[in-house]
């Protein structure tokens, strides 16, 4: 690893920060599909929007902590 590849403390606490909004963001709409699914009426689209949007948090928040953690493989 290089001397560019290494974060900052400060770099480090800003991912860690933004991981764990986005980790609230993903509990959140958890919740909101929970309901909807619960629901008598569920609007297939809405659904499918928000499964969607959940999974980009999800790979978002995994891409985000694989910078926080060294490359053990190099």
């Amino acid at each position: 690893m290089d001397k560019s590849d290494q974060l900052s403390d400060e770099e480090r606490e800003g991912l860690r920060e933004q991981i764990q909004r986005l980790m609230l963001e993903h509990r959140e709409l958890d919740d909101v599909i929970h309901q909807i699914s619960l629901d008598g009426y569920i609007d297939q689209l809405q659904l499918k929007r928000l499964k969607k949007r959940k999974l980009f948090l999800k790979d978002r928040i995994e891409k985000l902590k694989s910078r926080l953690l060294p490359d053990i493989l190099a």
